[in-house]
């Protein structure tokens, strides 16, 4: 079960909670067992209605759902032998940026990715996803670790954008972002970047520079968040549904305008019902993008990274 928490679920939320209390039964008679199968028939064809017409406005509502596979999650789910590494060398250990060591199947790799955290605690210590310079500096460190060891990178991304505050801001916010990137698009060795939940400004783009780039079906990736676009345009946060529609960064715009190369679907519902059959979806994708980007050489990847980047959007030339 999802837990509340979605205006627009509140049908899903009536039928699932019938559901539960069926379940926790523990003698059940044969009219209560035909009533729960078709609950949960009914369950399925609603979630199917719902989640097949979501607008942008809910489907960021979905990629912030506070029951949303995070990256340690995905860590647990769909990789072995995760060992984490800490610091920057420079300043300290940001909570917000996760890295290290991993394996998925036959594959030895580098793992990078925003952590919002699940507790309250969690959450105030990785600054909800909001990445400082050092963790965009400790994820350069990695990079070049899983270069020297000819290692594929694995990037999530998931953060509301980088920390905005004062001291991001003195120790070089701005630059430290712009120099991982350049760092990606030189990288040599194989980069796939996928978008698991909010894919917010420049704290996303930071560690989305990549040879593959997917997003998950109900998440976004976006200039701006709309609430800071709808306070820039329309001076009130209020207007976020408004910028979200205006903003073209669900899943389908992006895949559409060539910002991403895939869609993984997520399960039925969204990936925060089902976090073992999302990640099993994860694990295919990537296991996938790795056996094709591996035959590839260093010089191929870099050409390749650079003619994508390259062609990314669709513009409107007026020829006179």
């Amino acid at each position: 079960m999802a837990g509340p928490g979605l205006d627009f679920e509140i049908e899903i939320a009536e039928l699932e909670a019938r559901i539960s209390t069926l379940q926790r039964q523990t003698e059940r008679s044969e009219a209560s067992e035909g009533e729960l199968r078709s609950l949960r028939t009914d369950l399925a064809k609603q979630l199917r209605d719902v989640y097949s017409s979501l607008d942008p406005w809910q489907t960021v509502q979905v990629a912030r759902h506070k029951n949303r596979p995070y990256t340690k999650d995905y860590l647990n789910l769909a990789f072995d032998d995760f060992v984490e590494l800490h610091g920057d060398k420079h300043f300290g250990d940001d909570r917000a940026m996760l890295a290290g060591f991993a394996k998925l199947d036959r594959f030895k790799v580098m793992v990078i990715g925003h952590q919002k955290g699940r507790t309250f605690k969690e959450r105030a210590a990785c600054h909800f996803g909001c990445a400082h310079p050092e963790g965009y500096r400790k994820a350069m460190v990695k990079m070049r670790l899983a270069e020297k060891y000819k290692l594929p990178l694995i990037c999530f991304i998931d953060t509301p954008g980088a920390y905005p505050g004062v001291g991001a801001e003195e120790r070089g916010q701005a630059q430290v972002i712009a120099e991982s990137m350049f760092k990606m698009s030189q990288l040599k060795t194989p980069i796939i970047c996928i978008v698991i939940g909010e894919g917010g400004s420049g704290g996303a783009l930071g560690i989305g520079v990549g040879d593959r780039i997917a997003v998950l079906q109900h998440a976004y990736y976006s200039v701006i968040s709309p609430e800071g676009c709808a306070g820039i345009l329309w001076k009130s946060h209020e207007h976020a549904p408004k910028a979200a529609a205006a903003l073209r960064f669900t899943s389908d715009h992006l895949k559409r305008l060539g910002v991403v190369d895939d869609v993984i679907d997520e399960p039925l519902g969204g990936a925060h019902r089902d976090h073992h059959q999302m990640a099993s979806r994860l694990k295919t994708y990537l296991s996938k993008a790795l056996g094709e980007l591996e035959t590839q050489s260093a010089d191929q990847l870099l050409d390749s990274r650079y003619e994508k980047f390259r062609r990314i959007g669709v513009f409107l030339e007026n020829a006179s």
